[in-house]
């Protein structure tokens, strides 16, 4: 049986944040996924925008285009 619940690992220790129905003493496995905290998300939250102005996306665009019309492959021999 399978069940998600929210934790807090402190000194050590991974305190369960609900209660849970478990027998004392019994064996577990634990899966940790670990939840981003709010300072990261402002971090990325602050540098978005950041490559504004960096590239000429129309520039790029075209390129890109131009490039797509390059043959690699060699012409087949008649």
């Amino acid at each position: 049986m399978g069940k998600t619940i929210k934790a807090r690992f402190s000194k050590g220790v991974i305190e369960p944040m609900e209660k849970i129905d478990i027998a004392e003493g019994k064996e577990l496995t634990i899966t940790i996924i670990e939840i981003p905290s709010t300072r990261e998300e402002d971090a990325f939250e602050r540098s978005a925008g950041r490559w504004k102005g960096t590239i000429d996306a129309e520039k790029l665009i075209k390129d890109i285009y131009e490039d797509r019309l390059i043959s690699t492959r060699n012409e087949p021999k008649l």
